[in-house]
């Protein structure tokens, strides 16, 4: 559940596009330059990451209330295939649940393409300092648009090479729920970092918060190794 959360992509994701804002908005500049913008930034990208993050817990509860109302309630409890779960939606959608899944797959996969692709180019990008950004034509980011594109065939030859995309899903959040643990302690240690932050450094409560939340996310991590074996 946390893998699917809060995954490591998203800290990626929403730091690459602030920074793709101030190059399409002149007016924007970087809070360690502009410190007076910051008041306002900080309150637009906390409205931003209160209703995306509000949004996306409503989506997962709803998916598991249903499930768990339908197919579960059957006794459906390992499932194989994207058909078995379209019938979650049967007692709501009747003959339509498979046109339905099917809608929501391809607006899922339209959704979550740019952002995971994107994201991993602009994580990679970054580490080995290449010219990142969907602001810059491809000519000027060779390096960025051939990780968007590699990362997408791969995903699509995945779809062709028999892998469970069920247990593929399951295990890819696993993995994202133990990156995040040292993504997080590292985002962390920088955010308190007032050589880093400026004046923007993280303290008090949020400082808290942010350690606690990594304590727990590395706490889920821990038991669920222990209780494996």
């Amino acid at each position: 559940m946390f893998g699917t959360t809060i995954s490591p992509y998203l800290f990626f994701w929403q730091a690459a596009e602030e920074v793709e804002d101030i190059k399409a908005f002149p007016r924007r500049e970087d809070l360690i330059d502009a410190p007076e913008q910051g008041k306002a930034a900080l309150k637009r990208i906390e409205l931003d990451t209160l209703v995306g993050m509000a949004f996306s817990n409503l989506v997962a509860l709803a998916i598991m209330v249903t499930t768990a109302a339908t197919l579960h309630e059957k006794g459906t409890t390992d499932i194989q295939t994207s058909a078995q779960a379209a019938e979650a939606l049967r007692p709501i959608a009747g003959q339509f649940a498979f046109a339905l899944f099917a809608l929501g797959i391809v607006g899922t996969g339209l959704l979550a393409v740019p952002v995971l692709a994107g994201s991993g180019a602009y994580a990679l990008g970054e580490a080995r300092r290449w010219p990142t950004g969907f602001s810059r034509n491809w000519q000027e980011a060779k390096a960025f648009y051939a990780t968007v594109a590699i990362a997408t065939l791969v995903g699509m030859v995945m779809n062709f090479s028999g892998i469970d995309a069920i247990k593929a899903l399951y295990w890819s959040a696993v993995l994202n729920g133990i990156v995040a643990v040292p993504v997080m302690a590292t985002m962390m240690l920088m955010a308190a970092r007032s050589d880093i932050m400026g004046r923007f450094a993280v303290a008090g409560a949020l400082k808290w918060l942010g350690w606690v939340a990594t304590a727990v996310m590395a706490a889920a991590v821990v038991a669920m190794l222990v209780t494996s074996f």
